[in-house]
């Protein structure tokens, strides 16, 4: 989906959006490869770089998929306000930073 909105993305690049690491993306980007969705090919501007960039398979599911978020998000959140919705999602972030702190406490 971030790659239908902007459009052909250096995978490096990909990796700090999603806040992965680059073995992470690396991953992701063969799988969706397999399944004929993204395509990996060199920067032009940087030949130690990778752009990724959706396909026409790809960009064919496109309506399919926005049609089936538009769903989840009716049947989630549809019936709350915006001010309830960023409560939700600002409390949704503070656990998010919880559990990231409390697992690199954890961490060896």
């Amino acid at each position: 989906m971030y790659l239908w909105d902007a459009g052909p993305q250096r995978q490096a690049d990909l990796a700090a959006e999603f806040d992965t690491d680059s073995a992470s993306m690396t991953r992701t980007v063969q799988r969706l490869e397999r399944a004929g969705l993204v395509r990996r090919r060199p920067d032009p501007g940087d030949g130690r770089a990778t752009l990724v960039d959706s396909t026409p398979a790809g960009l064919a599911l496109r309506r399919r998929v926005e049609r089936l978020w538009n769903e989840l998000e009716a049947d989630t959140v549809g019936e709350m306000s915006d001010s309830l919705r960023r409560q939700l999602l600002r409390g949704l972030q503070q656990l998010e930073t919880s559990l990231v702190s409390a697992t690199a406490d954890e961490a060896p």
